[in-house]
Protein backbone atom coordinates (compact mmCIF):
# COMPACT_ATOMS: atom_id res chain seq x y z
CA UNK A 1 0.00 0.00 0.00
CA UNK A 2 2.63 2.10 0.77
CA UNK A 3 4.78 1.80 -2.72
CA UNK A 4 1.15 2.27 -4.08
CA UNK A 5 0.79 5.86 -2.50
CA UNK A 6 3.78 6.97 -3.61
CA UNK A 7 3.83 5.68 -6.79
CA UNK A 8 0.01 6.84 -8.11
CA UNK A 9 1.45 10.44 -6.58
CA UNK A 10 3.34 10.64 -10.05
CA UNK A 11 1.62 12.05 -13.29
CA UNK A 12 2.58 9.30 -16.01
CA UNK A 13 -0.09 10.23 -18.20
CA UNK A 14 0.56 9.04 -21.61
CA UNK A 15 -0.08 11.00 -24.64
CA UNK A 16 -1.43 9.57 -27.85
CA UNK A 17 -0.45 12.39 -30.15
CA UNK A 18 3.02 12.08 -29.55
CA UNK A 19 5.15 10.59 -31.65
CA UNK A 20 8.24 10.16 -29.14
CA UNK A 21 8.95 6.86 -27.23
CA UNK A 22 7.54 7.43 -24.13
CA UNK A 23 5.03 9.33 -25.46
CA UNK A 24 5.34 11.41 -22.34
CA UNK A 25 8.65 11.94 -20.76
CA UNK A 26 6.89 12.51 -17.24
CA UNK A 27 6.72 8.60 -17.48
CA UNK A 28 10.49 8.53 -16.80
CA UNK A 29 10.19 10.03 -13.33
CA UNK A 30 8.38 7.06 -11.99
CA UNK A 31 10.57 4.28 -13.86
CA UNK A 32 13.68 6.23 -12.66
CA UNK A 33 12.55 5.87 -9.06
CA UNK A 34 11.74 2.64 -10.02
CA UNK A 35 15.33 1.53 -11.16
CA UNK A 36 16.73 2.85 -8.25
CA UNK A 37 14.52 0.82 -5.75
CA UNK A 38 15.15 -1.92 -7.81
CA UNK A 39 19.30 -1.37 -7.19
CA UNK A 40 18.99 -1.15 -3.56
CA UNK A 41 17.13 -4.52 -3.02
CA UNK A 42 20.15 -5.71 -5.01
CA UNK A 43 18.85 -6.87 -8.47
CA UNK A 44 21.32 -7.82 -11.01
CA UNK A 45 21.13 -6.32 -15.14
CA UNK A 46 18.54 -3.60 -13.51
CA UNK A 47 18.83 -0.60 -16.28
CA UNK A 48 16.46 1.43 -18.05
CA UNK A 49 17.15 2.46 -21.99
CA UNK A 50 16.93 5.28 -24.50
CA UNK A 51 13.13 3.78 -25.19
CA UNK A 52 11.74 3.66 -21.26
CA UNK A 53 11.75 0.12 -20.36
CA UNK A 54 13.00 -0.48 -17.37
CA UNK A 55 14.67 -4.57 -16.86
CA UNK A 56 16.13 -5.62 -13.83
CA UNK A 57 16.50 -9.78 -12.47
CA UNK A 58 16.14 -11.46 -9.95
CA UNK A 59 18.91 -14.41 -9.74
CA UNK A 60 17.96 -17.93 -9.57
CA UNK A 61 18.60 -19.35 -6.58
CA UNK A 62 17.99 -22.95 -7.40
CA UNK A 63 20.14 -25.90 -8.76
CA UNK A 64 17.74 -26.95 -11.08
CA UNK A 65 17.34 -25.43 -14.70
CA UNK A 66 14.15 -23.41 -15.11
CA UNK A 67 12.64 -21.54 -17.32
CA UNK A 68 13.57 -17.82 -17.20
CA UNK A 69 10.03 -16.22 -16.05
CA UNK A 70 8.98 -12.18 -16.63
CA UNK A 71 7.17 -10.11 -14.76
CA UNK A 72 5.81 -7.17 -16.45
CA UNK A 73 3.58 -4.33 -15.87
CA UNK A 74 3.25 -0.59 -17.29
CA UNK A 75 4.02 2.88 -15.82
CA UNK A 76 1.78 5.00 -17.63
CA UNK A 77 -1.83 6.16 -16.81
CA UNK A 78 -4.85 6.51 -19.57
CA UNK A 79 -4.89 9.40 -21.23
CA UNK A 80 -9.26 9.42 -21.03
CA UNK A 81 -8.88 11.69 -17.45
CA UNK A 82 -6.66 14.16 -15.13
CA UNK A 83 -3.92 12.11 -14.15
CA UNK A 84 -1.83 14.97 -12.06
CA UNK A 85 -2.13 15.22 -8.45
CA UNK A 86 -3.52 12.39 -7.90
CA UNK A 87 -4.69 12.19 -4.19
CA UNK A 88 -5.19 8.97 -3.11
CA UNK A 89 -7.34 8.30 -0.50
CA UNK A 90 -7.49 5.11 1.86
CA UNK A 91 -11.40 3.76 3.34
CA UNK A 92 -10.38 1.36 5.87
CA UNK A 93 -12.82 -1.25 6.97
CA UNK A 94 -15.16 -0.73 4.02
CA UNK A 95 -18.91 -1.08 5.47
CA UNK A 96 -20.61 -1.21 2.04
CA UNK A 97 -21.73 2.37 1.87
CA UNK A 98 -21.41 4.95 -1.25
CA UNK A 99 -17.88 6.66 -1.18
CA UNK A 100 -18.57 10.16 -2.12
CA UNK A 101 -15.27 11.80 -3.06
CA UNK A 102 -14.19 14.64 -1.24
CA UNK A 103 -12.84 17.08 -3.87
CA UNK A 104 -15.47 16.40 -6.10
CA UNK A 105 -18.87 15.42 -3.92
CA UNK A 106 -20.97 14.97 -7.05
CA UNK A 107 -18.12 11.80 -7.86
CA UNK A 108 -19.61 8.81 -5.69
CA UNK A 109 -18.70 5.34 -6.21
CA UNK A 110 -21.85 3.52 -5.44
CA UNK A 111 -21.80 -0.47 -4.38
CA UNK A 112 -25.30 -0.28 -6.99
CA UNK A 113 -23.04 0.71 -9.56
CA UNK A 114 -19.89 -1.52 -8.87
CA UNK A 115 -21.31 -4.36 -7.45
CA UNK A 116 -17.91 -6.07 -6.97
CA UNK A 117 -17.61 -3.51 -3.54
CA UNK A 118 -19.96 -5.59 -1.98
CA UNK A 119 -17.39 -8.37 -1.92
CA UNK A 120 -14.70 -6.20 -0.25
CA UNK A 121 -16.94 -5.74 2.63
CA UNK A 122 -14.48 -5.45 6.09
CA UNK A 123 -11.13 -4.48 3.58
CA UNK A 124 -9.56 -1.76 2.86
CA UNK A 125 -10.33 0.84 -0.22
CA UNK A 126 -8.28 2.29 -2.28
CA UNK A 127 -9.81 5.48 -4.37
CA UNK A 128 -8.76 9.14 -5.65
CA UNK A 129 -10.16 12.29 -4.30
CA UNK A 130 -12.85 13.09 -6.95
CA UNK A 131 -10.27 15.28 -9.43
CA UNK A 132 -8.77 12.69 -11.03
CA UNK A 133 -8.54 8.66 -11.66
CA UNK A 134 -6.47 6.76 -9.43
CA UNK A 135 -4.03 5.01 -11.28
CA UNK A 136 -3.75 1.74 -9.97
CA UNK A 137 -4.18 0.45 -14.00
CA UNK A 138 -1.35 -0.23 -13.50
CA UNK A 139 0.28 1.04 -10.50
CA UNK A 140 -1.03 -1.77 -8.61
CA UNK A 141 0.73 -3.92 -10.86
CA UNK A 142 3.69 -1.66 -10.42
CA UNK A 143 3.49 -1.90 -7.04
CA UNK A 144 2.87 -6.00 -6.76
CA UNK A 145 5.66 -6.60 -8.62
CA UNK A 146 8.39 -4.38 -6.56
CA UNK A 147 6.95 -5.78 -3.73
CA UNK A 148 8.01 -9.43 -5.08
CA UNK A 149 11.17 -8.39 -6.00
CA UNK A 150 11.89 -6.54 -2.35
CA UNK A 151 10.51 -9.90 -0.90
CA UNK A 152 12.56 -13.07 -3.04
CA UNK A 153 15.51 -10.88 -2.14
CA UNK A 154 14.61 -10.92 1.61
CA UNK A 155 13.37 -14.59 1.64
CA UNK A 156 16.43 -16.79 -0.15
CA UNK A 157 14.60 -19.82 1.25
CA UNK A 158 11.96 -19.73 -1.45
CA UNK A 159 13.22 -21.52 -4.45
CA UNK A 160 12.63 -19.65 -8.06
CA UNK A 161 14.70 -19.83 -10.70
CA UNK A 162 15.95 -16.11 -12.46
CA UNK A 163 13.01 -14.04 -12.72
CA UNK A 164 12.77 -10.85 -15.56
CA UNK A 165 11.22 -7.53 -14.11
CA UNK A 166 10.07 -5.53 -17.29
CA UNK A 167 8.17 -2.21 -16.73
CA UNK A 168 6.83 -0.50 -19.84
CA UNK A 169 5.43 2.71 -20.95
CA UNK A 170 2.36 3.79 -23.30
CA UNK A 171 0.48 0.42 -23.35
CA UNK A 172 -2.83 2.99 -22.17
CA UNK A 173 -2.16 4.03 -26.75
CA UNK A 174 -1.21 0.71 -27.57
CA UNK A 175 2.72 1.20 -27.97
CA UNK A 176 3.80 -1.00 -24.67
CA UNK A 177 5.76 -3.49 -26.11
CA UNK A 178 7.29 -1.65 -29.74
CA UNK A 179 10.62 -1.61 -28.75
CA UNK A 180 10.98 -3.60 -26.35
CA UNK A 181 14.71 -5.39 -26.75
CA UNK A 182 13.30 -9.12 -26.88
CA UNK A 183 16.75 -10.76 -26.91
CA UNK A 184 18.05 -8.34 -23.69
CA UNK A 185 14.54 -9.47 -21.81
CA UNK A 186 15.93 -12.75 -22.40
CA UNK A 187 12.25 -14.82 -21.01
CA UNK A 188 10.50 -17.93 -22.22
CA UNK A 189 7.48 -16.77 -20.39
CA UNK A 190 6.16 -14.18 -19.03
CA UNK A 191 2.68 -12.67 -16.65
CA UNK A 192 1.27 -9.39 -17.12
CA UNK A 193 -0.07 -7.73 -13.67
CA UNK A 194 -2.97 -5.76 -15.10
CA UNK A 195 -6.17 -7.84 -14.22
CA UNK A 196 -9.32 -6.36 -11.97
CA UNK A 197 -11.27 -8.45 -9.40
CA UNK A 198 -9.68 -10.98 -7.30
CA UNK A 199 -8.65 -14.58 -8.68
CA UNK A 200 -9.14 -13.19 -12.19
CA UNK A 201 -7.32 -14.97 -14.87
CA UNK A 202 -7.15 -13.96 -18.79
CA UNK A 203 -6.10 -15.79 -20.93
CA UNK A 204 -7.95 -14.39 -24.16
CA UNK A 205 -7.79 -11.19 -25.40
CA UNK A 206 -9.00 -9.96 -28.81
CA UNK A 207 -8.00 -9.93 -31.69
CA UNK A 208 -7.65 -5.93 -32.98
CA UNK A 209 -7.36 -4.08 -36.54
CA UNK A 210 -7.36 0.04 -36.77
CA UNK A 211 -9.08 0.74 -40.31
CA UNK A 212 -8.84 4.61 -41.39
CA UNK A 213 -11.60 5.65 -43.90
CA UNK A 214 -10.49 9.06 -46.29
CA UNK A 215 -13.65 10.77 -47.62
CA UNK A 216 -12.85 12.86 -50.59
CA UNK A 217 -15.49 15.81 -51.67
CA UNK A 218 -15.18 18.10 -54.01
CA UNK A 219 -14.84 21.86 -52.72
CA UNK A 220 -16.37 25.30 -54.27
CA UNK A 221 -17.69 28.43 -53.30
CA UNK A 222 -21.20 28.00 -51.24
CA UNK A 223 -22.43 30.73 -53.23
CA UNK A 224 -22.10 29.15 -56.21
CA UNK A 225 -22.37 25.79 -55.55
CA UNK A 226 -25.03 24.09 -57.34
CA UNK A 227 -24.06 20.73 -58.83
CA UNK A 228 -20.63 21.56 -58.00
CA UNK A 229 -20.23 21.14 -54.36
CA UNK A 230 -19.36 17.54 -53.10
CA UNK A 231 -19.31 17.69 -49.03
CA UNK A 232 -17.44 15.04 -47.46
CA UNK A 233 -18.74 15.76 -44.26
CA UNK A 234 -22.40 14.69 -45.35
CA UNK A 235 -20.40 11.82 -46.83
CA UNK A 236 -18.88 10.96 -43.69
CA UNK A 237 -22.06 11.60 -41.82
CA UNK A 238 -23.89 9.44 -44.29
CA UNK A 239 -21.63 6.46 -43.63
CA UNK A 240 -21.65 6.40 -39.72
CA UNK A 241 -25.50 6.54 -40.08
CA UNK A 242 -25.07 3.39 -42.21
CA UNK A 243 -24.27 1.41 -38.72
CA UNK A 244 -26.69 -0.40 -37.31
CA UNK A 245 -28.20 0.88 -33.64
CA UNK A 246 -27.98 -3.01 -32.07
CA UNK A 247 -25.31 -4.75 -33.12
CA UNK A 248 -21.16 -4.47 -33.74
CA UNK A 249 -20.59 -1.53 -31.49
CA UNK A 250 -19.00 -1.51 -27.58
CA UNK A 251 -22.35 -0.06 -26.46
CA UNK A 252 -24.24 -3.20 -27.78
CA UNK A 253 -22.15 -5.96 -27.37
CA UNK A 254 -20.54 -8.18 -24.44
CA UNK A 255 -19.07 -11.45 -23.46
CA UNK A 256 -17.25 -13.05 -26.80
CA UNK A 257 -19.44 -10.65 -29.01
CA UNK A 258 -16.51 -8.11 -31.08
CA UNK A 259 -17.46 -5.09 -32.31
CA UNK A 260 -16.81 -2.03 -34.98
CA UNK A 261 -16.19 1.31 -32.88
CA UNK A 262 -15.47 4.79 -34.77
CA UNK A 263 -13.09 6.53 -32.70
CA UNK A 264 -12.56 9.58 -34.45
CA UNK A 265 -14.20 12.22 -37.46
CA UNK A 266 -12.24 15.20 -38.74
CA UNK A 267 -12.18 17.32 -41.69
CA UNK A 268 -13.77 19.88 -43.89
CA UNK A 269 -15.83 19.79 -46.85
CA UNK A 270 -13.34 18.57 -48.94
CA UNK A 271 -11.93 15.97 -47.09
CA UNK A 272 -12.98 13.67 -43.79
CA UNK A 273 -11.32 11.07 -41.85
CA UNK A 274 -13.34 8.22 -40.30
CA UNK A 275 -11.39 6.23 -37.83
CA UNK A 276 -12.43 2.84 -36.26
CA UNK A 277 -11.21 0.09 -34.25
CA UNK A 278 -12.32 -3.37 -34.89
CA UNK A 279 -12.23 -6.00 -32.26
CA UNK A 280 -13.37 -9.88 -32.12
CA UNK A 281 -11.76 -12.66 -30.37
CA UNK A 282 -12.04 -14.96 -33.15
CA UNK A 283 -8.85 -12.98 -35.92
CA UNK A 284 -10.49 -14.75 -38.91
CA UNK A 285 -13.87 -12.46 -38.33
CA UNK A 286 -11.69 -8.91 -38.19
CA UNK A 287 -11.71 -9.39 -41.96
CA UNK A 288 -15.21 -9.87 -42.71
CA UNK A 289 -15.98 -6.50 -40.38
CA UNK A 290 -13.52 -4.93 -42.26
CA UNK A 291 -15.29 -6.15 -45.55
CA UNK A 292 -18.50 -5.11 -43.53
CA UNK A 293 -17.38 -1.45 -43.52
CA UNK A 294 -15.97 -1.35 -47.36
CA UNK A 295 -19.68 -1.89 -48.04
CA UNK A 296 -20.91 0.51 -46.22
CA UNK A 297 -18.82 3.21 -47.93
CA UNK A 298 -19.42 1.92 -51.21
CA UNK A 299 -23.30 2.45 -50.60
CA UNK A 300 -22.64 6.12 -49.35
CA UNK A 301 -20.72 6.21 -52.42
CA UNK A 302 -24.22 5.67 -54.57
CA UNK A 303 -25.23 8.38 -52.72
CA UNK A 304 -22.37 10.67 -53.50
CA UNK A 305 -21.07 10.13 -57.24
CA UNK A 306 -18.75 12.58 -57.26
CA UNK A 307 -17.10 11.78 -54.70
CA UNK A 308 -14.67 9.18 -53.56
CA UNK A 309 -13.35 7.19 -50.41
CA UNK A 310 -9.95 5.43 -49.88
CA UNK A 311 -9.37 3.24 -46.85
CA UNK A 312 -6.20 1.77 -44.70
CA UNK A 313 -6.28 -1.26 -42.51
CA UNK A 314 -3.60 -1.24 -39.85
CA UNK A 315 -2.93 -4.58 -38.02
CA UNK A 316 -2.82 -3.89 -33.96
CA UNK A 317 -2.59 -6.99 -31.73
CA UNK A 318 -4.37 -10.78 -31.95
CA UNK A 319 -5.77 -13.02 -29.30
CA UNK A 320 -2.93 -14.17 -27.28
CA UNK A 321 -4.70 -17.63 -26.72
CA UNK A 322 -3.80 -18.48 -30.21
CA UNK A 323 0.07 -18.49 -28.67
CA UNK A 324 -0.93 -19.98 -25.27
CA UNK A 325 -2.88 -23.16 -26.87
CA UNK A 326 0.56 -24.40 -27.88
CA UNK A 327 2.23 -23.90 -24.08
CA UNK A 328 -0.48 -25.21 -21.55
CA UNK A 329 1.54 -25.02 -18.92
CA UNK A 330 1.85 -21.39 -18.12
CA UNK A 331 -1.74 -21.38 -17.73
CA UNK A 332 -1.78 -24.25 -15.79
CA UNK A 333 0.59 -23.17 -13.13
CA UNK A 334 -1.40 -19.78 -12.76
CA UNK A 335 -4.37 -21.35 -12.37
CA UNK A 336 -2.59 -23.34 -9.77
CA UNK A 337 -0.58 -20.26 -8.20
CA UNK A 338 -4.55 -18.47 -7.54
CA UNK A 339 -5.68 -22.02 -5.87
CA UNK A 340 -2.53 -21.80 -3.59
CA UNK A 341 -3.18 -18.32 -2.28
CA UNK A 342 -6.53 -19.59 -1.29
CA UNK A 343 -8.75 -17.82 -3.91
CA UNK A 344 -11.47 -19.36 -6.64
CA UNK A 345 -10.07 -18.46 -10.03
CA UNK A 346 -12.76 -15.89 -12.43
CA UNK A 347 -11.84 -17.35 -15.66
CA UNK A 348 -12.23 -14.46 -18.41
CA UNK A 349 -11.60 -13.22 -21.35
CA UNK A 350 -10.13 -9.70 -21.94
CA UNK A 351 -12.48 -7.05 -24.11
CA UNK A 352 -9.59 -5.63 -24.74
CA UNK A 353 -5.39 -6.05 -24.87
CA UNK A 354 -2.47 -6.25 -22.45
CA UNK A 355 1.40 -6.20 -23.14
CA UNK A 356 1.02 -9.88 -23.21
CA UNK A 357 -1.35 -9.75 -26.32
CA UNK A 358 1.79 -8.28 -28.17
CA UNK A 359 4.66 -10.18 -25.85
CA UNK A 360 3.04 -13.51 -26.81
CA UNK A 361 3.25 -13.25 -30.27
CA UNK A 362 6.90 -11.47 -30.14
CA UNK A 363 8.21 -15.31 -28.48
CA UNK A 364 6.90 -14.87 -24.85
CA UNK A 365 3.87 -16.57 -24.01
CA UNK A 366 2.20 -13.53 -21.46
CA UNK A 367 -1.23 -14.06 -20.03
CA UNK A 368 -2.50 -11.99 -17.37
CA UNK A 369 -2.96 -12.01 -13.73
CA UNK A 370 -5.27 -9.89 -11.35
CA UNK A 371 -4.18 -7.10 -9.43
CA UNK A 372 -7.42 -6.08 -8.01
CA UNK A 373 -8.15 -2.86 -10.14
CA UNK A 374 -11.34 -1.76 -10.73
CA UNK A 375 -13.16 1.09 -12.76
CA UNK A 376 -10.20 2.00 -14.54
CA UNK A 377 -9.82 5.30 -16.87
CA UNK A 378 -12.19 7.48 -15.17
CA UNK A 379 -12.46 8.79 -11.24
CA UNK A 380 -14.10 5.90 -9.73
CA UNK A 381 -10.79 4.12 -10.29
CA UNK A 382 -10.58 2.21 -7.09
CA UNK A 383 -8.30 -1.50 -6.10
CA UNK A 384 -8.60 -3.20 -2.53
CA UNK A 385 -5.24 -3.34 -0.87
CA UNK A 386 -6.30 -7.23 0.11
CA UNK A 387 -6.32 -8.16 -3.87
CA UNK A 388 -3.38 -6.49 -3.88
CA UNK A 389 -1.71 -8.27 -1.07
CA UNK A 390 -3.35 -11.73 -2.84
CA UNK A 391 -1.83 -10.79 -6.09
CA UNK A 392 1.66 -10.86 -4.12
CA UNK A 393 1.01 -14.18 -2.50
CA UNK A 394 -0.24 -15.72 -5.76
CA UNK A 395 2.99 -14.31 -7.90
CA UNK A 396 4.97 -15.53 -4.98
CA UNK A 397 3.32 -19.45 -5.64
CA UNK A 398 4.10 -19.12 -9.00
CA UNK A 399 7.74 -18.75 -9.03
CA UNK A 400 8.03 -21.40 -6.68
CA UNK A 401 5.56 -23.62 -8.69
CA UNK A 402 7.92 -23.21 -12.00
CA UNK A 403 10.73 -24.72 -10.10
CA UNK A 404 9.13 -27.23 -8.63
CA UNK A 405 7.94 -28.32 -12.22
CA UNK A 406 11.67 -28.01 -13.31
Amino acid sequence: MDRFFRYVKIDTQSDPSSVSQPSSMKQLNLSRQLLEELISFGLEEAEIDENGYVYASISSNTIKKVPVICYCAHVDTSPDCKASEVKPLLHKNYSGEDIILPDDPEQVIRPSDHPYLLEKIGQDIITASGKTLLGADDKAGVAIIMELASYLMLHPEIKHGKIRILFTPDEEIGRGVNKVDMKKLGAEYGYTLDGPELGSFEEETFSADGMKFIFHGVSAHPGHAKDKLVNAIKMASAFIRELPKDEFSPETTEGRYGFVHPIKMEGSPEKMLVEFIIRDFNTAKLQAYEEYLKDKAEFVMRLFPEGRFEYEVKKQYRNMKEMLMNHPQVSEYAREAIRRAGIEIRESAARGGTDGSRLSFMGMPCPNIFTGEMAFHGKHEYVCVQDMEKSLETIIHLSQIWEENS
